[in-house]
């Protein structure tokens, strides 16, 4: 069953996107080589509380900890550690949630640690792209499939592979809600958008085409050959004439 936000859900989730989006400018802002994953995972609960807010992912399902701190062909789920270090080269996915007067957004972006190679580069060039050709699907009247399919096309133009284990989904009261979003699939399907809904877009992108894999911590995700993965993702509300990203921070954009 779908959720429709209210006005004043929205303008919350609105606000909520704002604080969202600064958090992981700043952490983004730290990312270099000799970082712990441990360090991001702190400041990012640090912000998160002095926000007055909660982080949306820790306790969920029993995660500990309150971002996904994903490297190289780590695709989601990536758990914070000491022992884990950002390294020259490597790509960094960070994925934050919050929890504010009762309303989670969600985001992630993949961040370069100093020099990269030009596949990683590429992969998340595409990997953005999609997600923005995923979001200008986002019209009322416009189906759900729409958006999978503006989304697995970009990346399998561009020679990569979409994640399909792994989806988009509803937001709001709860971190995941209906509907979910795959990345992938034809167009013309599925429901119909409509003032109200709250969507996180995420593609999750990779170099093969194998199925995941769940390493032995029971989170942390990779791909199958061992090969690079990025992952981006946005929340979205319809509002009566359009769809607002809300966790572009104060830009935010139809």
């Amino acid at each position: 069953m779908i959720a429709l936000k209210t006005p004043a859900e929205i303008a919350i989730m609105r606000e909520n996107g704002r604080i969202l989006a600064q958090i992981l400018d700043k952490l983004c802002e730290k990312v270099r080589p000799g970082r712990t994953t441990q360090f991001f995972d702190n400041l990012a609960e640090m912000l998160i509380r002095e926000a007055g807010a909660v982080p949306s992912f820790k306790g969920y399902s029993g995660y500990p900890a309150s971002i996904n701190a994903s490297i190289n062909e780590e695709v989601v789920h990536g758990i914070p550690s000491l022992e884990r270090w950002l390294e020259e080269g490597d790509v960094f996915s960070i994925d934050i949630g919050l929890l504010r007067n009762g309303m989670h957004v969600d985001m992630a972006t993949t961040v370069a640690v100093g020099n990269v190679d030009d596949i990683a580069r590429q992969m998340m060039d595409v990997g953005e792209r999609s997600l923005w050709e995923g979001i200008e699907q986002v019209k009322i009247g416009n189906r759900l499939s729409d958006i999978s399919h503006a989304i697995g096309s970009c990346v399998e133009a561009a020679g990569f592979h979409v994640v399909k284990e792994y989806v988009g989904h509803g937001i709001g009261k709860a971190l995941h809600e209906d509907p979910q979003i795959p990345n992938y699939g034809p167009p013309g399907h599925g429901m119909r958008l409509r003032p109200g809904m709250a969507l996180a877009i995420e593609p999750m992108i990779k170099i093969d085409s194998l199925p995941t894999q769940v390493q032995a911590d029971r989170w942390t995700v990779v791909t199958g050959s061992g090969g690079l993965s990025v992952h981006f993702e946005h929340t979205i509300v319809l509002t009566d004439d359009r769809a607002v990203v809300v966790t572009l921070g104060g830009d935010e954009k139809a």
